[in-house]
């Protein structure tokens, strides 16, 4: 055993059937974590199940709405039920909107916040409350952007959410780290993904990213992999309430 082994731990990815979250579940996989994909669109979570299987890796899959607690009440008991329990939680799941502030409407400005913050702290808190109960510590990994520390134009609800897991992220290490859980977040640069694949597209958009990034490219889901098995291994057993950006040196530069 290594302090990067992962084998007799359960880690539930949220939004996880493609994407960063899907690379993030493989590389827990392949680390010996049990992954739990997610995701609401049923075929691509039976692909992504279909195709870790096929690796031979240990995945099981479930589906409910994140930002109801409810529903999300009832899948962390099912698991229960099966005899699993989270020891990795990584809240991967989010959307974007690009919309002035100025137009951005108080319904779209809910669905932004509560889809990227407050499912953090929904499923975030049920899942300490059942590490708490075992007894036996956990990871809480939050996914934030550049967005948790800089703001651009047009996406403001996104900006303040991603700002706003950052903090939810410190609070968490705050009132959970006595109870053996780390709670840190992973702040992705850009990121090469099916939603981004039109920015990749556009030149003038490309040229901004490969000239504004030191590493002068965009990022990989791939490149994720290392930092989340890290936050989610033994590894960072004393890392608490940090943020770590893998951007390629973005922030880090004018």
């Amino acid at each position: 055993m290594t302090i990067f082994d992962l084998s007799g731990k359960s880690a539930l990815i949220t939004g996880s059937s493609g994407g960063l979250g899907f690379a993030m579940a493989r590389g827990l996989a392949q680390a010996g974590a049990q992954v739990i994909l997610h995701g609401r669109n049923q075929d691509k979570l039976h692909e992504a199940h279909s195709a870790l299987s096929s690796e031979g890796f240990n995945v099981l899959k479930i589906s409910f709405d994140i930002t109801d607690e409810a529903a999300i009440e009832k899948a962390l008991g099912d698991l229960k039920g099966d005899g699993v329990y989270v020891d990795i939680l990584v809240n991967n799941a989010g959307m974007q909107l690009r919309k002035p502030m100025i137009e951005l409407t108080r319904n779209e400005w809910d669905t932004v916040i509560n889809t990227n913050l407050s499912s953090a702290f929904l499923l975030g808190r049920n899942v300490a409350r059942q590490m708490m109960e075992r007894g036996q510590g956990g990871k809480m990994i939050n996914i934030g952007s550049l967005m948790s520390s800089v703001a651009r134009p047009t996406v403001g609800a996104y900006t303040a959410a991603k700002g706003g897991v950052r903090l939810l992220t410190q609070s968490m290490a705050a009132e959970w780290a006595e109870h053996g859980i780390q709670s840190n977040a992973i702040g992705p640069g850009y990121m090469i993904t099916e939603m981004t694949q039109p920015l990749v597209d556009d030149p003038d958009f490309n040229g901004w990213i490969t000239g504004r990034t030191p590493s002068r490219r965009w990022g990989t889901p791939e490149d994720l992999v290392g930092t989340v098995v890290y936050l989610a291994s033994p590894a960072s057993n004393y890392v608490n309430g940090q943020i770590i950006y893998v951007d390629g040196g973005m922030l880090a530069v004018l």
